[in-house]
């Protein structure tokens, strides 16, 4: 409950722009102290700010509409994307994250292959239902407009059980000393747990997005197996990457 009751306090502030505590304790039916810790972790991401008997939004709006971002880099996205078709094989036990890049797998694959999908991404959803061999398994319970995604606390309490042969990861930024990283405190939290989970890392992300640092880490360079890029990416930072453990692709 701590995690989908978090979300709904962050959805209340954003739309009051400002809430006193006590208001918030009435509204949530919970203790001032639950309340009180439950801002404190609101705060360590910088949605809100804490100020005298209660707290204001805080968090720019950085995450673009998810029609913007799917436009931008949409030839090298779907060329990522399908690529990773490959690496799809029969029975396999596969997550594919939320993102514009990663829905792009299912487009090249086989709709006869036979393998179990977890995700969380609506667009994957969508695609996989065409599938009539695939055991398809939606997490999260809270729906994200902003990342077609869902999140939420049966997400997090199923991903820990889950055993998982290859994750298709995206990212909103990759740098060689922090990793894939990405802005919301609650797709963090579901993207790391993947990760530890998975066999398999593999990360899809265009060129643009290397050399920067998001807000939270969920993946270092080491757990990711494969990096599947474009072919605008720096060759000096390709040259750093190919001397790690990550199979660096640069299409």
């Amino acid at each position: 409950m701590k995690v989908k009751r978090i979300t709904q306090i962050e959805n209340y502030i954003k739309e009051k722009k400002e809430a006193s505590l006590e208001e918030l304790k009435n509204h949530f039916d919970v203790s001032l102290n639950t309340i009180r810790r439950d801002i404190n972790e609101l705060a360590k991401s910088e949605t809100v700010k804490k100020v005298y008997g209660g707290v204001v939004y805080n968090k720019k709006e950085t995450t673009m509409a998810y029609e913007d971002r799917n436009i931008s880099h949409l030839l090298e996205k779907r060329k990522i994307g399908t690529y990773c078709s490959k690496y799809i094989e029969s029975d396999d036990i596969i997550f594919i994250d939320s993102g514009t890049t990663t829905h792009y797998i299912l487009d090249d694959l086989d709709k006869n292959i036979s393998f179990t999908l977890i995700t969380n991404s609506l667009e994957v959803i969508n695609k996989a239902v065409n599938f009539p061999n695939v055991t398809l398994l939606i997490t999260g319970d809270t729906y994200k407009k902003s990342t077609k995604s869902f999140t939420g606390i049966s997400e997090n309490q199923t991903i820990h059980k889950f055993n998982i042969n290859k994750a298709f990861m995206s990212a909103t930024a990759f740098s060689i000393d922090n990793g894939a990283s990405n802005t919301d405190l609650l797709e963090n939290r579901t993207k790391s747990m993947v990760c530890s989970r998975s066999n398999e890392v593999y990360l899809l992300i265009d060129s643009s997005k290397f050399g920067q640092t998001s807000l939270f880490t969920y993946c270092h360079l080491e757990k990711i197996n494969v990096i599947v890029t474009d072919n605008n990416i720096d060759r000096d930072y390709l040259d750093e990457l190919n001397e790690s453990i990550t199979e660096v692709i640069a299409l």
